[in-house]
């Protein structure tokens, strides 16, 4: 039995994809700190080129970015930590005096509608005591087996945290080359289409990254001053922390809500307080999700706002949170992809055949002969 050049073309394409994906299927955890360094050094090397063509040396320059970014991390961590460690130990003691306003103001008005419903404040009470300063040895040992048999989990994790910023700062190093020699690799007769798909990808990419650094400084500003104006201490911290969070999607907005209320809750020791801090959070979701993301993201990248909530919802379906993770960024590759491809079916015979000979809706046939 003899093949066609054209089936052996397509054994071989189909035979490098497999072997591709069964590869990059074994070396899943191996490839995943060099995967991040990839996305970072994507991300950074703008700032280096720039930084370059001031006469900066390439390595300083990168040297530099990473620094930056380190920082910017460093500062996230910085805001979150001062307000869990200060204001979690309070909770034993201001939980229970809060939940006693409740009962005097809110049993009263629902007895009036035949409620009776009442917190048991000593049980909240001794339950806390318990949580917080009853167990300390057990948290302790559980914490410790649990480090024991995630051990393998929790080397990975700091290991890609370290060993991502060093492999991002060579691909830095030597990015041009790189990208140069991958284009190398695709064949002659097709490089002038791949060219331009990823120079149009590269665009929207670099749309979205400029566009998510703007949803992320509308919605630290949003918060920073929402929570200020109910009257809450920690406005500024737990304001830009939420903002620049929100670069996670409902990750970041859960942790922002959870340290507004707690922070509410020690400071104000009224229902009234936390229910306005839960009101700035409700309405920060809602212009988020309505508002900001498909408006100052989904357009810079050419995404109908619906679009955007779709591949939100149908990406975090199919691969859970790193599918929301990496939803709008494939989103617009995917884009890039579905432009080319009905540009290339509008132009083709398929679509266009007959068109020539179709008379036009409402137009009079023509008659060979006076009527």
């Amino acid at each position: 039995m003899t093949f066609t050049p054209n089936q052996i073309r397509v054994a071989s394409w189909a035979a490098i994809a497999l072997v591709s994906w069964l590869l990059l299927s074994l070396l899943a955890p191996v490839l995943m700190p060099f995967l991040l360094a990839a996305v970072l050094a994507y991300a950074l090397h703008p700032l280096v080129e720039r930084l370059h063509a001031r006469r900066i040396p390439r390595w300083l320059g990168a040297g530099l970015a990473i620094t930056m970014l380190s920082l910017v991390m460093l500062a996230v961590v910085l805001l979150i930590v001062p307000v869990i460690t200060k204001q979690v130990p309070l909770l034993r003691d201001q939980v229970p005096a809060l939940l006693d306003s409740v009962n005097t103001r809110l049993v009263p008005l629902l007895a009036r509608f035949g409620i009776d419903l009442q917190v048991d404040v000593a049980l909240v009470r001794g339950w806390m005591q318990e949580l917080i300063t009853g167990h300390e040895s057990e948290l302790i040992q559980g914490l410790l087996s649990s480090l024991r048999i995630g051990g393998s989990a929790l080397a990975a994790v700091f290991g890609n945290l370290i060993l991502a910023p060093i492999v991002a700062y060579y691909l830095l190093l030597d990015w041009a080359n790189l990208v140069e020699r991958s284009k190398g690799l695709i064949p002659p007769r097709w490089r002038a289409g791949v060219q331009g798909f990823l120079d149009e990808t590269d665009a929207v990419l670099g749309q979205y990254l400029r566009g998510q650094l703007l949803v992320m400084g509308v919605l630290a500003v949003f918060y920073t001053v929402g929570l200020a104006l109910v009257g809450l201490k920690l406005a500024l911290p737990i304001g830009v922390f939420t903002g620049l969070a929100v670069f996670i999607p409902y990750l970041g907005f859960g942790l922002g809500l959870v340290m507004g209320l707690l922070a509410a809750v020690l400071q104000f020791q009224a229902l009234l307080g936390v229910a306005l801090v839960a009101a700035v959070y409700t309405v920060g979701q809602v212009v988020e999700s309505m508002y900001v993301t498909p408006r100052l993201l989904g357009e810079r990248i050419g995404l109908h706002p619906i679009a955007v909530i779709f591949a939100l919802m149908a990406f975090g379906h199919l691969f859970g949170f790193v599918g929301v993770l990496v939803a709008l960024p494939a989103s617009a590759v995917l884009l890039v992809a579905i432009r080319r491809a009905k540009s290339r079916y509008m132009a083709s015979e398929l679509y266009l055949e007959g068109v020539a000979q179709r008379p036009a809706v409402g137009a009079v046939p023509e008659q060979d002969g006076p009527a």
